[in-house]
């Protein structure tokens, strides 16, 4: 069974649980997925399901960048997604890791890390998802 660690904006929890559901019934193990902190909690909390997140990165088989829309942005990329697909990148040049890197879609131009991520899909080290594979 391959893991699956599932990437992007903690505030879209439908489509968080939507692709959960999906990847559960293709036979993946769900490693970990963006979760919401309770404001209250936040600064105590962040840290430790922060380096939770970045640590099943670095023991996950493929890493899904689920960049739906938001904000009126196609294929929404925000700073920590960025970031956390920059690390498992990282995983994959530097240290040789089997990881595969799946972007939901390409986002648009107004994506501030549009340039960098259709540079990275030239060449050949993050792919565009292709639905579901049997």
């Amino acid at each position: 069974m391959k893991k699956i660690v599932i990437a992007g904006s903690a505030k879209l929890q439908k489509q968080i649980n939507d692709w959960i559901v999906r990847f559960k019934n293709n036979n993946y193990e769900v490693l970990d997925y963006p979760k919401p902190i309770n404001k209250n909690d936040f600064m105590q909390l962040y840290p430790k399901i922060h380096k939770s997140f970045f640590e099943n990165i670095i023991n996950t088989d493929i890493l899904f960048i689920m960049n739906e829309d938001k904000n009126n942005i196609y294929g929404y990329i925000g700073s920590e997604t960025f970031a956390e697909l920059a690390f498992g990148l990282a995983q994959k040049l530097v240290y040789n890791k089997k990881i595969e890197l799946v972007l939901l879609k390409m986002p648009s131009k107004n994506v501030k890390c549009y340039d960098e991520i259709k540079l990275w899909i030239n060449l050949g080290w993050i792919n565009l998802y292709e639905g579901d594979k049997k």
